[in-house]
Formats: C-alpha cells, structure tokens, sequence
C-alpha cells in the first residue's frame, strides 16, 4: 500500500494552529468558560451574527474553494444553526444534506477512544496494563536513538525502552509510535521500509507489524501523534473478541442511533451519499483511494465515514458528559479521566513539534482540552474547558460546556482545511459575544 498520500495528510493535519481570522473573543466569554453556568445565564448566538458563517461558505463553495460542507450548531440540545453548502461531488452535482456521508479521518479517534474507556469502565481494561499483554510482539518493543557511526553515518542505535507502552500511553499519544514523518529522518526511513500497508491487513496484523518498529521515544515522557490509536482499536478486539467496528456498534452506534458511521459503505445508496473532494485536491483523493482500497483494516485512529445527523448525536453524549437519552455511556469518572489534561505540567511530557491540540491545549484520553488562552495576543476564541479534534480532511467537532453547545464542520478538503478551520472557529465564537 503506498504511504505518501497518508503521511503529507497527516503532515497537512499538524497545521492545526493557524492565525484566527476574525475578532478575538471578548473576555465575557472567558470568565463565563470558568464555572458551569445554568442554562438560562448562557448567552444564545446572534442571528446576525450567525448569517456571517451562511455567508463566508456561500463564499467558499461560489468561488471553487470547496465542493461543499455541511454546518450544525447545536445549543441545549437543540440546532440554533444548521445549513447545507454546495455540493457533495461537482461530478454527480448531489447537494449537500445533513446525511451526506464523510471520511472522518482523524475525527476517528475520540469514538475509538470512547470505546476503550467503556472497557475500562467494565473493568476489563486499565489505564495501567501494558500493550503487551495483548500483543505479545511489544514484550520485545525498542526504542530508536539517533545515532553516529564513525564514518559519520546515521543510524537508529535499538535500546531497550525505559518502562513499557501502557494503555494510557496509547490513549494520550505519549507511547513513541508515530506516523512516519514525525519521528524524524531515521524513524522515517524505517516506518517506509517496513511494509507496515503492504498487501492486504487487518487490525492483528498491522497492531503485530508496528510493534517490530522502534519507538520514536521512550514511552511516556513526549506527546506525539501517531499510530497509537490504531493499536488501541486491535486492543478493544482482543479484550471484547469482537472487530472494532462489532464493539463500536454494539455499544456506540447502535444505541446512539448513528446508523450510517462505519469503516465500510456497503450500499450503492450510501456509496452515492459519499463526499468527494474536488479535483484538484490529489493529497486527499490519494488518501481517500488508500482507504477505501483496504476495507479489511478498521483503522481506529482514521477510517470511520459518518453524517452531520450522526456525529451530533457523539458530540451531545459528550457534553452531557457520558450520557445520551437516558442511557450512560461513560461513567463520571471516566468521562472526567477522559476530559482531563494528562500531558500538562507535572506530567513529565513534553510537546512535539507537531502538537496537534495547539496553543492553549492540553490532551486528555482522545480528545484536546483548553487549559488556558494560549500564547497569542490577543487570545484565539474559545472557552476554558473546551473539548475538540479535528482532521487532515477538515471534519471538525468542539464541545463547550460552559456555553452548553457543540458546534461540527463536514466538509472534504486538504488543500483549504488549515485557513478554513479557523475562520469557522472564530465565526462561532463571534456569534456569542455581544453585539457591537
């Protein structure tokens, strides 16, 4: 299987902190973030100001910027914006709908994150077991240390790691797997020589294959994206003795309602319900044939499709913290492990180049966290506690509490993903300040 389509997606993906490009947010919304709020104190969005988000994707789809996207904003359990921009394919001309179906790429991970806390919560799985006692192959788990031979070549010098890969390590992206254009020119080389996509593989295999390959770094002390997720996805087949996608569906999305989310369209009516991206985005569409031509491997870290409909319903159980229609999917104290910053200070971690979560972010079990407002002056709009991923395809969800809303992006595209993302941002936050 060819690599350069997922590593430049992935590499498009850590341009996650681009500059903001509307009016920062008021210092009301920040002092609001601090404490949960009744309801009736929250400040609804500004109709006005809302037409400012119909406007800015009119704009994007009427120059060729985007094929479409589809926009919710969901307020106390209810849409106060939903819109349809577009069109799902420029080929086939279908208008976008709120059931349009789209590659959530890395908007993957909080479900399959999700699936393992429900383990965890069964007792059936500890933050503190080690990946090998399921995967007996990362028992023998090296680490690579740049190195330089006396001739002056480098190489990757194998040592031993200093602690294992524990399951909490792979939640929270500090086990030292990665995706190969992170961890450096040598972990580089080495991911791409490995035939970790070769032929045909499913979770077991690729699981066993990226345990021969070293870790970029010793386990626990540097938060750097990667494969971890995916592991943990073959990880929930093992303990559950089910694929990922029979757990996921069983305990997530069948009970959620989420009835067009899975790794594989198995319908000529879903397969037409597909977002396409335009033409001339080739980094996507080679990912998107990468994917689609290995039906066999439920990636948990990048290969669910969903809806608008469908991943509203994730994101509501999310803020009201575990629980969706009177069933609980997460207990508190997982839902509170799962929300909490476990990479800040104290935590003995460091941050990669590639930090994903971005400035002001902390990481919890699959999800980024605001800690605080960031570096920039003045800050990027937000609330403190806020919850969010996003993806190299620019599907993008954030879940505020103290605004008691979520707000989700669907659209397929890597070439304008990185200016997109933030704009959007910014015009949902806007919306909730005062109007001037």
């Amino acid at each position: 299987m060819k690599t350069p389509a997922r590593q430049t997606l992935h590499r498009a993906a850590g341009l996650r902190a681009g500059k903001a490009l509307a009016a920062a947010l008021s210092w009301a919304i920040w002092t609001g973030a601090a404490a949960a709020n009744p309801a009736v104190n929250v400040p609804a969005p500004s109709p006005h100001k809302l037409e400012r988000i119909t406007e800015f994707f009119n704009n994007e789809v009427a120059t060729g910027k985007l094929p479409g996207a589809v926009v919710l904003i969901q307020q106390h359990g209810k849409p106060v914006y939903l819109k349809c921009f577009g069109v799902q394919d420029v080929a086939t001309k279908a208008p976008m709908t709120s059931d349009t179906i789209f590659a959530l790429h890395s908007m993957t991970k909080p479900i399959t994150s999700v699936a393992a806390m429900m383990l965890i919560d069964a007792g059936k799985l500890s933050l503190t077991d080690t990946a090998s006692k399921f995967i007996p192959a990362f028992a023998d788990v090296k680490v690579g240390i740049p190195s330089t031979m006396v001739d002056g070549m480098r190489y990757l010098k194998l040592v031993p790691p200093d602690r294992p890969v524990t399951i909490e390590d792979l939640l929270r992206h500090t086990s030292g797997i990665t995706y190969d254009y992170i961890g450096g020119k040598l972990i580089d080389k080495a991911y791409k020589e490995s035939g970790l996509f070769d032929g045909m593989f499913d979770n077991k295999r690729f699981a066993e294959r990226i345990a021969r390959l070293p870790l970029s770094r010793q386990p626990g002390t540097l938060w750097r994206y990667g494969h971890s997720t995916d592991v943990i996805g073959r990880i929930i087949e093992i303990v559950s003795g089910q694929t990922l996608y029979q757990f996921e569906k069983q305990h997530i999305l069948d009970p959620l309602g989420m009835t067009s989310t899975k790794y594989v369209l198995g319908s000529a009516e879903e397969r037409a319900r597909m977002a396409e991206p335009l033409p001339n985005d080739p980094i996507l569409l080679d990912a998107e044939r990468e994917r689609r031509a290995h039906p066999e491997w439920e990636s948990g870290g990048g290969g669910l499709v969903s809806t608008l409909n469908d991943y509203a319903r994730f994101a509501q159980m999310l803020l009201n913290r575990g629980e969706f229609d009177g069933k609980r999917y997460l207990s508190p104290a997982s839902f509170e492990a799962m929300t909490t910053d476990h990479v800040g200070p104290g935590s003995g971690v460091g941050r990669d180049y590639y930090y994903f979560p971005g400035d002001g972010f902390g990481y919890g079990y699959g999800l980024g966290i605001r800690t605080d407002p960031g570096n920039a002056k003045p800050p990027p709009p937000g609330s403190i506690g806020e919850l969010k991923w996003d993806s190299g395809s620019g599907t993008y969800f954030g879940v505020d509490h103290s605004l008691d809303m979520v707000y989700i992006m669907l659209e397929q595209t890597q070439n304008e993903r990185g200016r997109i993302l933030p704009a959007f941002k910014a015009l949902v936050y806007d919306a909730f300040t005062a109007d001037k």
